[in-house]
């Protein structure tokens, strides 16, 4: 094998990938793939971080994994599993998540190569921010059914992940949630980000699904439903009771419904039908909990009742089972719906059917409600192939230093089911000038743990040695701790603020009298136990250079529209008096003749007498 892959990439590619230390984050779907092919390819040593277990609906794609691993580590069992293709290779795994402290950026630092193949935005996020914080390559993958991308991040030389800004989770108002649902979603969102939250959660948390800002469609519904939290929040009290299943049902499923049925907002769409439990409990007295076990096809609302007898029944045990094992001074225990739980999602299956009958919506099998609720989109193992075999592919420009052919060849890829083009190529773009993250400047500042203060870092060297003016504003993560008007925290020592080895803070430049403001600068914290000089208890570890923003171009004003061909004015048209040919008001100047609009399909160009520019409109 190892013959074969230096004939075909050559001893030096081949060379250099067999020294290569590289990360792999994630190992479902395309991480499996991605693993396999870089062990067979012959890369030295790959590192594999994933905090996910593996679960029955994996097994189609992820083909590392078999039957008698369900509910063990997913990186673990990759690591043991590619090994056998080639026992060499040197693999390192780890069961945990890529945000743990552990994985700081001078981890990041020690790798030639990062590869991202994971499943959700904010830990996409955090990669993209650390691999630009290490100056370590990132090679960035994703896949949506039929679709997949693939795209090379460099810092200062490409797009980063958040240049572009991304599609934000689906949210629904509270007021369609509660009390006009008409879709099966509806019904699934309320059981999942309502009803389990208010039983085993905590319902100060506002869920991402649910729109609770307050307006005036809104303000009545979130009044009301804080009345219903502390209404369930006293049911929850007869929680493990025969009780608790039939307090909630008639709670959910009957009262809140006969209030709803009693306001006028009926007259135009057919009210709800309350439930009642003693003919639910009646007509399910033959059904079995094993029900729960078919997926494929509708539940009945009499085997929807089961399951939700069931389901309350295990959840229950589980907290009650937490609630005994949690420390007094530790965080409350909670139990957070999870795709894969087959408790929760039971619990949600069978209360989104119940509710659904309720508002006469059809119903949804346990597999659907499963995609709905999870956010699931179907994964395709052919994508999930390609879309790995492409990442080495750009692995090997990155290697070589050969952005440029990664540019022209490899930067996007999409794989489309119209069978037209399998693979769409588009050149890399250049960072976004205005990015929140990759147009930040980092750098590390090395302090003296025991007697470094903000006041040093503000004067030695922000002032001092990087020339910033007097007003600039200091953020712990969000936390503003410096100011013009906060300068009480100047005194304090940087270990009182919070700020220990491997923290950071970002410095922003807020004068802009003159010139445009800098862009923004994080400085990560790098602590000494001995003194690193008396006069002088903080240094940067290396010399900076803070760029400018780019000036931003005024916005045409309401009177005038400005033209601009490049970056040079060609001249402006004005609002006023647009076109002052008699008898034809909404006609247009085309080439010296007045056209009725939608008359003509050549390019119309607007002459101003005025100005020497012209706008074609095409």
């Amino acid at each position: 094998m190892a013959s074969s892959v230096k004939r075909s990439l050559g001893a030096e590619l081949t060379d250099t990938i067999k020294k290569s230390r590289v990360l792999l984050v994630g190992a479902g779907g395309i991480g499996c793939e991605l693993l396999k092919n870089l062990v067979m390819t012959g890369f030295g040593e790959v590192h594999i971080v994933d905090l996910d277990t593996i679960d029955l609906s994996n097994l189609n794609r992820q083909f590392l994994f078999r039957h008698e691993h369900i509910k063990q580590s997913k990186a673990l069992v990759a690591k043991e599993a590619a090994q056998k293709f080639r026992p060499s290779a040197k693999l390192e795994a780890y069961h945990a998540n890529i945000t743990e402290k552990r994985f700081n950026v001078e981890w990041f630092k020690s790798f030639d190569l990062v590869f991202n193949a994971l499943d959700n935005l904010a830990a996409r996020r955090h990669v993209n921010f650390m691999c630009l914080s290490a100056a370590v390559p990132l090679i960035e993958s994703g896949t949506t059914g039929f679709n997949g991308q693939v795209q090379v991040i460099v810092k200062g030389e490409t797009e980063c992940y958040d240049c572009n800004p991304k599609e934000t989770p689906k949210s629904f108002p509270i007021c369609t949630i509660r009390t006009t649902p008409s879709q099966p979603i509806h019904c699934i969102v309320w059981g999942k980000s309502y009803l389990l939250p208010e039983l085993f959660g905590t319902s100060e948390d506002s869920p991402d699904e649910l729109d609770t800002v307050e307006t005036a469609d809104n303000a009545g519904e979130l009044e009301q439903l804080q009345k219903e939290a502390r209404a369930l929040k006293d049911i929850r009290q007869s929680m493990g009771s025969d009780e608790f299943p039939r307090k909630i049902f008639e709670k959910v499923f009957k009262d809140d419904i006969e209030r709803l049925r009693s306001v006028d907002m009926w007259k135009e769409r057919s009210p709800p039908e309350s439930l009642d439990y003693d003919k639910l409990q009646k007509e399910s007295s033959s059904i079995e909990p094993t029900i729960s076990a078919i997926d494929q096809r509708e539940w009945t609302p009499p085997e929807a009742f089961v399951v939700f007898k069931e389901s309350l029944y295990r959840l229950s045990k589980r907290f009650k089972k937490l609630q005994e094992i949690s420390s007094p001074d530790g965080p409350a225990p909670i139990l957070t719906f999870d795709k894969d739980d087959v408790d929760t999602l039971d619990f949600v299956a069978a209360t989104a059917i119940l509710r659904g009958a309720i508002f006469g919506i059809e119903p949804s099998s346990k597999f659907d409600i499963k995609q709905m609720a999870g956010n699931i989109i179907p994964a395709i193992a052919t994508t999930n192939a390609m879309t790995a075999g492409l990442c080495v592919l750009q692995a090997f420009k990155v290697l070589q230093d050969d952005l440029a052919n990664a540019k022209m060849w490899w930067s996007k890829v999409f794989l489309e089911r119209s069978g037209a083009r399998a693979l769409n190529s588009d050149s890399l773009n250049p960072p976004r000038p205005d990015c929140p993250v990759c147009s930040v400047v980092h750098g590390e500042v090395n302090i003296d743990a025991t007697n470094a203060t903000l006041g040093d870092i503000v004067e030695d060297i922000l002032r001092a040695e990087l020339g910033y003016g007097e007003e600039i504003a200091i953020n712990k993560g969000s936390e503003i701790i410096y100011d013009p008007d906060l300068e009480e925290n100047l005194v304090m020592k940087l270990s009182e603020l919070g700020l220990d080895n491997d923290s950071s803070i970002t410095i922003k430049d807020e004068d802009d009298q003159e010139r445009s403001p800098r862009v923004d600068l994080q400085l990560r914290i790098v602590t000494r136990t001995e003194t690193i000089n008396e006069s002088k208890p903080v240094a940067l570890t290396r010399s900076l250079e803070i760029p400018r923003k780019p000036k931003q171009i005024p916005k045409p004003t309401s009177d005038e529209i400005h033209l601009t061909s490049g970056s040079t004015a060609i001249g402006k048209r004005k609002r006023e008096n647009e076109d002052e040919s008699v008898g034809v008001p909404a006609a247009k100047k085309v080439a010296g003749a007045a056209v009725s609009d939608g008359q003509s399909n050549e390019p119309i160009v607007l002459d101003d007498d005025d100005d020497d520019g012209v706008l074609i409109i095409d």
